[in-house]
C-alpha cells in the first residue's frame, strides 16, 4: 500500500491537537526565570511609575508662563532628584532644576531639556518653545494598575524579567521542565570520545546537534547514548527513555529499508504511529509515535533532515507541552536572488543566507543541497520554504524566510 506523505502544517495541526501541557508547576526566583514558561498570568499591583516624573535632565516650569512672552527670566527655586521629592508649588516664572526619574513637583506641567536652556546664576532662560506636558512621564505609562505584566504561557525573557522586577515581583510560578531524551541509532555510529574510527564507522553527530538545538530553559535534555540497528534493543531503550522523560528523540532508521527498525520497535512497546512520513525534503521519512500521552519522534539520520524537522515540527509541539502558547516561528517574505527547480508534492527548506544590494534584501542559497551536509547549516542565516505546490523559483520571487535564532539579537 502507498502512503501518501503527510503536509508538515497538517501534521502540526493533528499533533496539536492530540497534545495538553503538563499542569505542573514551581515557584522560583524571578532572576531564574529566563526561558522558563509562565505559569500564572501575572497582574500588576501598582502604577508604573507611580508618580509623574522627569524624563530628562532639564527645568521644570509651569507652560502657561511662556504664552505671551518666550524670552524670560525664570527665578529657579529649588532642585528636584530621584529618590529626592521637591516639596513646593510653582508660581509662574519660577522653575525647579529637575533630574531624570526625580517626581514632579506641583505647579509643574514643562520640562525643558537643560541643552535648550541659558543658566545664569539663579535664572534661567529657556530657549526653545514649551509644550505642555513635553518630558513628562505620566503616572502608569509604562505600567497600569491590573494591567498584564507578562501572559500565561509566555516564554519569559530578559526584557520580561526587568518588568517582573518594576513592578515588585520577586518570584512567580512557572511550569516545571519538560523532560526530553535524545538517542541516536546505527551500527555504524560511535560516540566522539573514540579517538580512532574503524572502517565504516563515523561520529554521532545528531545527538550532539539535537542536545544542543533543544538547550532552553524550560527543557532537560537526557543523552541516552546510541542504539545498534537491532529491533529489540531499540524498544528497550524507547522504554527506558519513556520512563525518564516526557518526549523521546531518536534519529536514524525511520525509512522502510531492511535495517530500519523504528516503526516495528513503536508497535512492540504498545505506542501508536500518528504520523508517518512528512511531505518535505529534507525530512520525509520521519514518523511520530505516542503512548500514554508521551511523545516519540523519530527523526531521519541524515543531520540536515533532522534539524529542520526538529526546527520545523519538534520545537512547537515541545513548547506546547512545556506549557508554552508561542507556537509560530518567525517568518517573513523576501524576493529571491537564486533560481530552482523542484518535483511538485513535496515542500523544501533550503538553507539559505541574506544578502543585501541597492537598499535592498534578497534571500539566496547556502552551500551544498544534500541532507547530510552540515556545513550547508553552520553559515546559513536560516530556511527558506519552496511551497509544496511550486515547481520553478525565479530571481525576483516572494519567498517565505525563517531566520535561525542564533542570528537574532
Amino acid at each position: 500500500m502507498i502512503i501518501k506523505p503527510t503536509k508538515l502544517e497538517t501534521a502540526k495541526v493533528k499533533l496539536l491537537k492530540n497534545i495538553n501541557c503538563k499542569n505542573s508547576n514551581e515557584e522560583i526566583s524571578i532572576e531564574n526565570t529566563r526561558e522558563r514558561v509562565n505559569y500564572n498570568e501575572v497582574i500588576s499591583k501598582i502604577n508604573l511609575p507611580s508618580t509623574a516624573n522627569s524624563a530628562v535632565d532639564g527645568y521644570g516650569v509651569l507652560a502657561e508662563s511662556l504664552i505671551e512672552d518666550n524670552n524670560i527670566e525664570f527665578q529657579v527655586i529649588g532642585i528636584a532628584k530621584a529618590g529626592h521629592p521637591l516639596n513646593v508649588n510653582i508660581k509662574i516664572k519660577e522653575a525647579v532644576e529637575i533630574y531624570t526619574g526625580a517626581i514632579i513637583p506641583q505647579g509643574i506641567d514643562a520640562v525643558i531639556m537643560h541643552e535648550k536652556c541659558n543658566r545664569i546664576g539663579n535664572k534661567v532662560i529657556i530657549k526653545e518653545k514649551v509644550f505642555k506636558y513635553q518630558n513628562i512621564r505620566p503616572v502608569g505609562e509604562n505600567l497600569q494598575k491590573g494591567e498584564i505584566v507578562i501572559a500565561k504561557g509566555k516564554i519569559i525573557n530578559a526584557a520580561d524579567i526587568g518588568q517582573l522586577a518594576a513592578s515588585g515581583n520577586k518570584t512567580i510560578n512557572v511550569y516545571k521542565k519538560i523532560k526530553v531524551s535524545v538517542i541516536s541509532t546505527g551500527d555504524e555510529l560511535v560516540d566522539t570520545s573514540i579517538n580512532i574510527l574503524k572502517d565504516g564507522q563515523i561520529y554521532d553527530s545528531n545527538r550532539p546537534m539535537l542536545i544542543s538545538l533543544l538547550n532552553a530553559n524550560y527543557l532537560k535534555t537526557i543523552d541516552m547514548g546510541i542504539v545498534k540497528d537491532n529491533r529489540k534493543d531499540l524498544a528497550q531503550r524507547y522504554e527506558d527513555c519513556l520512563s525518564k522523560s516526557d518526549i523521546v528523540i531518536s534519529s536514524g532508521g525511520a525509512s522502510d529499508g531492511i535495517e530500519d527498525h523504528t516503526q516495528n520497535a513503536l508497535r512492540d512497546i504498545g505506542a501508536k504511529c500518528v504520523v508517518w512520513q512528512l511531505a518535505m525534503k529534507p525530512g520525509k521519512p520521519m514518523a511520530v509515535g505516542m503512548i500514554n500521552k508521551k511523545i516519540i519522534f523519530c527523526l531521519p539520520g541524515n543531520p540536515v533532515a533532522a534539524f529542520v524537522c526538529s526546527k520545523l515540527l519538534i520545537k512547537p509541539l515541545i513548547e506546547k507541552l512545556a506549557g508554552g502558547i508561542e507556537l509560530e516561528a518567525f517568518m517573513i517574505k523576501l524576493p529571491s536572488d537564486f533560481e530552482h527547480k523542484k518535483k511538485i508534492g513535496r515542500a523544501e527548506y533550503l538553507r539559505a543566507k541574506i544578502v543585501n544590494k541597492e537598499n535592498s534584501s534578497f534571500i539566496t542559497l547556502h552551500g551544498k543541497k544534500g541532507a547530510g551536509v552540515i556545513s550547508s547549516l553552520t553559515g546559513a542565516d536560516g530556511l527558506v520554504e519552496i511551497p509544496l505546490n511550486s515547481e520553478n523559483v525565479s530571481k525576483g520571487d516572494m519567498l517565505t524566510f525563517i531566520p535561525f535564532d542564533h542570528r537574532g539579537l
